[in-house]
């Protein structure tokens, strides 16, 4: 069987960069982040899920935090130096990045986006984030996550 891999992979391929794929069994729907954590044997706040906000002046942003936390609408809008942001609709996911919903990834979206990390990445050695697909993670530095994403870092999560 010829090994698959995901945009994302082929990204980090690309660059040279080190990178660990995990993949995990799943149904038809996305898995939430702590059932992957429990799956994968890798604790909650390695692992981040994607986000993706509208502002206020209309345009997109994404970030990530860490699957047993919230994003802190507050904060992510002070971080992105705009009045506010607001979830998208669910149905918008593949429409402005390019994947499905439970397999968006801050790399490789058909744009690039103002992107912003929690700053807890920030002492990981690696953290997780998904790959591009449901069932496949990508474990990386949280330094080569962030230039291929073009991610900056900062506190985000709601308290």
């Amino acid at each position: 069987m010829a090994e698959f891999k995901t945009n994302v992979y082929r990204i980090f391929d690309k660059e040279k960069l080190p990178y660990t794929p995990h993949t995990y069994a799943h149904g038809d729907e996305a898995v939430d982040g702590m059932t992957i954590s429990s799956i994968l044997g890798i604790p909650p706040e390695k692992i981040f899920k994607t986000l993706v906000t509208q502002g206020a002046d209309r345009n997109y942003y994404v970030f990530d935090v860490p699957v047993n936390r919230e994003l802190d609408l507050k904060k992510a809008a002070k971080a992105v130096g705009v009045k506010s942001v607001a979830m998208i609709h669910v149905a918008d996911i593949n429409k402005v990045t390019g994947y499905v919903r439970g397999g968006c990834s801050p790399v490789g979206m058909k744009k690039r986006y103002r992107t912003v990390f929690d700053a807890t990445a920030e002492n990981c050695d690696t953290m997780l984030v998904s790959a591009g697909k449901i069932g496949w993670q990508i474990e990386a530095k949280p330094a080569d996550l962030a230039r291929v994403s073009g991610a900056t870092f900062a506190d985000i999560l709601f308290e």
